[in-house]
């Protein structure tokens, strides 16, 4: 399910602030091994 948000969040359909809290940890992992660290803010 994180890798869907992190889908959503790289292509602008989700913000970070849409992921559940529990998603959250794992959603920033990803986007940061994508260097895309800045959209998990």
């Amino acid at each position: 399910m994180a890798t869907i948000y992190v889908t959503l969040i790289v292509r602008g359909y989700k913000t970070y602030s849409d992921v559940p809290d529990i998603l959250k940890p794992e959603v920033k992992r990803q986007l940061e091994a994508l260097e895309l660290g800045e959209l998990a803010q």
